[in-house]
Parts: C-alpha cells; structure tokens; sequence
C-alpha cells in the first residue's frame, strides 16, 4: 500500500513562509488539526470570497466550507445546498458546475461506483509508488 504524503506551503502576512509535511496514515483529522493550527497563528487563505449572489459561487462556497478535504460527491453537495440556502437545486446543474470546476483544475473528480467523487485541490498531494 502507498504511503500518502500531503506537503502544505503557507506564507503568512508578514513573509514569512511555512512548510508542513504529512506522511503515512494522513487523514482528515490530522488535515484539520493542520488548518486549526494556521487559524491559530492568524495565517489565512487566500483573499478568494466566492460571489454568493451566482449559483457557482454559492455550490463554491458549499465545498469550501463543508469539504475542505476529503472526497464528496454531487448529491451531498445537493443536500448541504438545499439546507444552507433553503432554495431548491437540480442535481444535473451541482453536476455541470462541479464538472466546470474540475476543468478549470479547482477539484478533481474520480469514478466512485455510479457516481463521481470529487475532492478540492488546495492541497499538494503526492502518491509514494511501490518500490520494486
């Protein structure tokens, strides 16, 4: 089995840079911890305010919010939709926004059974091979 590596390179307001490397049994939690961490030390994302007032922004905003890491798939995105913004949703427009998203390289999507799974790219995954 592959070791997961997940590498995370931050700078803060002031310049100064942070490398953070995960490797081996890396999982949500200690994905979190990581971001709790950087909450704590006031080092924030990006400036990136997803535009609520479009259907894009707000399925964004749903992704960002409920699914910084780990994989999610359209008909929970459908479900947090629906109860964030009180306001129905066909699937087949979460389905064409995620496929946007994923062709601009924002998240990648995977064949999950029947349906796509799709995770945010935020973070720079790297995949150990198998050594011979």
């Amino acid at each position: 089995m592959a070791k997961k590596r997940i590498r995370i390179d931050m700078e803060d307001a002031d310049g100064a840079k942070y490398d953070i490397k995960l490797e081996g049994n890396v999982t949500r939690e200690k994905v979190l911890k990581i971001f709790e961490m950087m909450d704590l030390m006031n080092i924030e994302q990006g400036p990136e305010t997803p535009n609520l007032n479009s259907i894009g922004g707000k399925i964004w905003n749903i992704i960002d919010k409920h699914f910084p890491v780990g994989k999610f798939t359209s008909n929970e995105i459908l479900e947090k939709y629906e109860d964030e913004y009180e306001e129905p949703i066909k699937l087949s427009v979460i389905s064409t926004y995620l496929s946007r998203f994923s062709s601009k390289g924002k998240i990648e999507r995977s064949k999950k059974g029947r349906e796509w799974a799709y995770q945010t790219i935020k973070l720079s995954q790297k995949h150990n091979q198998p050594r011979k």
